[in-house]
């Protein structure tokens, strides 16, 4: 038998866990239900994606090598990198997804362009799954019902996911991501050339940040916030816009964009044969809200167990064998979610504490720090005597918090 693998959405995820059962010649399935979809997403990728995920430089819109914190007193705090081969990748979503998901299809993964609606469960651990879409491939607008048998399913279809939905993952709190895409005459343009900013405050984020991140040829300005605060989001895009005012005079709005951004894992991960990976899953990191190399990163541990466990596509694996994959993901990232939830919570629950937080970015051995953890996903403790120094700083810092903000 030759194993038979759906895998429903094609973003970062969905076309990592695609290109890895296609290269081992396992027969699979890509779905996608917008060819052309452009997430809502500031775009930022660490730069161990780049080789990692064998990126080619065309891409990267921009190499970042500078990030300004901005506080809600207007306090700015500049950071640089020091090693001249280190940046942030900034990407436009639609050109990485096009091009992981054209990537997956070249090494033999069959895109499907169709929306999938339905899924018909096994009763037992071999018969195969129905899966129920309309096919859009033709260009008709309202599609052609068609179904399909497969072994195993991966949901990849983001924060709304279908697939979730019917295998009862269970439900998970979400934020909301609200961004404008804005084309800057060309000397505001200059000034965002490899630099991204980052504001906190209560005007921009009751919760999180705001952004502007700068692409090809416009910049990406947005702010998110937990899904009870969604009938705030106009108004915190509003100050968003107010605070950057200046460098983002003569602008023009090009689009506008939301999306939900999952904000914990969901309860249930694997049911049955079916595993979930990315947006899907829950895998957006509290406080930065990166998603993107752990979507990469989620669906290709998820297809390379399933490999492992089916040898190569011999065999079907179980629910079991799909848990292992939980196990390796949890064991390496477990610990980086939990600490960025605790950043979250200290430091992004009022404006003194988001003084407090810039100003703590202002020293270089928190810097370096958290580049390292950004930039390489590994984390190498500090001396006993930095990590004294960066404790003092932070108690320093949340205690003149309290004076500074505004």
């Amino acid at each position: 038998m030759t194993l038979r693998v759906a895998v429903i959405g094609s973003g970062p995820a969905g076309s990592s866990a695609a290109e890895t059962l296609a290269a081992s010649g396992i027969e699979t399935y890509l779905f996608e239900r917008k060819l052309d979809n452009a997430k809502p997403c500031g775009g930022a990728i660490p730069l161990c994606m780049v080789s990692e995920f064998d990126l080619p430089p065309e891409i990267i819109d921009r190499r970042v090598r500078k990030m300004k914190m901005i506080s809600p007193s207007n306090r700015e705090v500049d950071i640089n990198l020091i090693n001249e081969d280190e940046y942030i990748g900034m990407c436009r979503r639609e050109v990485l997804d096009g091009f992981l998901r054209d990537r997956a299809a070249k090494l033999g993964a069959n895109l499907i362009n169709a929306t999938v609606h339905k899924l018909d469960i096994p009763g037992n651990n071999t018969d195969p799954y129905t899966i129920h879409y309309i096919d859009h491939t033709d260009g008709i607008s309202q599609g052609i019902a068609k179904t399909l048998k497969v072994d195993l399913i991966i949901g990849a279809d983001g924060a709304n996911s279908r697939v979730a939905k019917e295998m009862d993952a269970g439900d998970y709190n979400y934020a909301i991501a609200f961004q404008e895409r804005i084309r800057l005459p060309e000397d505001k343009m200059a000034y965002y050339n490899d630099l991204a900013e980052m504001y906190v405050g209560d005007d921009v984020s009751t919760d999180f940040y705001a952004w502007v991140f700068p692409k090809y040829d416009h910049v990406a300005v947005g702010t998110g916030t937990m899904h009870i605060n969604k009938a705030s989001i106009k108004q915190l895009q509003a100050g968003i816009r107010a605070r950057a005012s200046e460098k983002l005079a003569g602008g023009k709005i090009i689009k506008v964009e939301a999306h939900p951004i999952p904000e914990h894992p969901r309860p249930r991960r694997v049911v049955g044969r079916i595993a979930l990976v990315g947006d899907a899953a829950g895998y957006v990191t509290k406080s930065s809200g990166e998603g993107i190399y752990f979507a990469a990163k989620s669906g290709r541990m998820c297809a390379e167990t399933i490999v492992e466990a089916s040898n190569s596509g011999s065999r079907i694996p179980t629910e079991g064998d799909l848990k292992v994959y939980l196990k390796r993901w949890d064991k390496r990232y477990g610990l980086t979610y939990k600490v960025l939830d605790i950043l979250q919570s200290v430091f992004y629950r009022s404006d003194a504490t988001r003084e407090a937080f810039v100003e703590m970015c202002d020293d270089l051995d928190v810097q370096r720090l958290t580049f390292d953890s950004y930039l390489y996903k590994t984390v190498v403790p500090a001396n006993p005597i930095t990590q004294l120094k960066i404790t003092a700083k932070t108690i320093g810092s949340l205690i003149r918090g309290n004076a500074l903000a505004p």
